[in-house]
């Protein structure tokens, strides 16, 4: 298990934390190569469906991150967002996942060093939690 590198899905808001990646990326920081990021215009755009089909997918965690609350370029998406992660955190049990494999951030445009510390801080805890199960199922 020591070689094992969790897969972690990131949907992230275009005028936010994209930028904020993307200043990490050109300031040179380190952080995992095992994220993917997915830009969506705004988190609340991210349907809790797309979430779910992640992990089923075998994702071993997923960040959803975006302006900080009050500063949406759609006014309130960043509001939605947490009411539906929130929702969705009580209810991935019932899925068989863990809620910790799910985790909301708010990271601004200038934050490229608090970028690359989360993406460190998110890898470091799938790892621990161990790789996801619906993973380890496809693969039998």
């Amino acid at each position: 298990m020591e070689d094992f590198e969790p897969v972690i899905i990131a949907f992230v808001c275009n005028w936010c934390t994209y930028t904020a990646a993307d200043l990490a990326g050109t300031s040179r920081l380190i952080y995992p190569q095992n994220v993917r990021l997915i830009r969506v215009m705004c988190t609340g755009m991210v349907d809790p469906q797309y979430i779910i089909k992640a992990f089923l997918e075998g994702a071993d965690g997923i960040l959803v991150s975006g302006c900080h609350p009050g500063d949406c370029h759609y006014i309130n998406g960043n509001y939605k967002a947490r009411r539906r992660i929130k929702l969705l955190k009580e209810i991935l049990p019932q899925f068989g996942f863990e809620p910790e494999r799910l985790r909301l951030t708010w990271i601004g445009a200038s934050d490229g060093i608090i970028f690359a510390e989360i993406m460190r801080d998110l890898a470091a805890q799938m790892k621990a939690l161990g790789p996801n199960e619906a993973k380890l199922k496809m693969v039998i």
